[in-house]
């Protein structure tokens, strides 16, 4: 997790991997708006380290399937916690037993075989959208003029 400023304007965001060595921050339409900035645009960027990002609490179904893979479970290790978050989340979104049972056994093979991150799931961000908390919302980012309009007048 990264924290910081993009041309003033704060955000708290993940990283993501870019599976080089590297990381690259996804910078969407409504921060670039809030930032008023424009594609292609110069902008001035602060970034530092937010803390570590917690680990999700592994269901026990999930957890003895791994134990009992070792190549899994050595992969396991060693990828993210957003990543091991993403696999819990879509194993535990099956809404029948039999499909979570499958999805575990699908994971465990994937992961044995050096998969790091579970394909064409959206992970948190398709969780809250589809099914969110009671009482939770997603909140819009406060508008910003663009940069050219800044300091003009009418």
């Amino acid at each position: 997790m990264a924290e910081g400023t993009i041309n003033g304007f704060p955000f708290r965001a993940a990283l993501e991997p870019t599976g080089k060595g590297s990381h690259w921050l996804r910078v969407n339409e409504a921060m670039q708006d809030a930032a008023g900035a424009g594609v292609l645009e110069t902008v001035t960027v602060e970034i530092t380290r937010a803390g570590e990002e917690l680990d999700t609490r592994v269901p026990m179904d999930l957890r003895k399937a791994l134990a009992a893979a070792p190549l899994a479970q050595a992969l396991w290790a060693d990828i993210t916690p957003m990543a091991r978050r993403d696999w819990i989340l879509w194993t535990s979104s099956a809404k029948q037993p039999e499909t979570r049972r499958r999805r575990i056994e699908k994971a465990c093979a994937m992961l044995a075989s050096g998969k790091r991150q579970v394909c064409c799931f959206g992970g948190i961000n398709w969780l809250m959208k589809n099914h969110g908390a009671p009482g939770g919302k997603w909140l819009p980012l406060p508008k910003s003029e663009p940069a050219a309009r800044k300091g003009k007048s009418a």
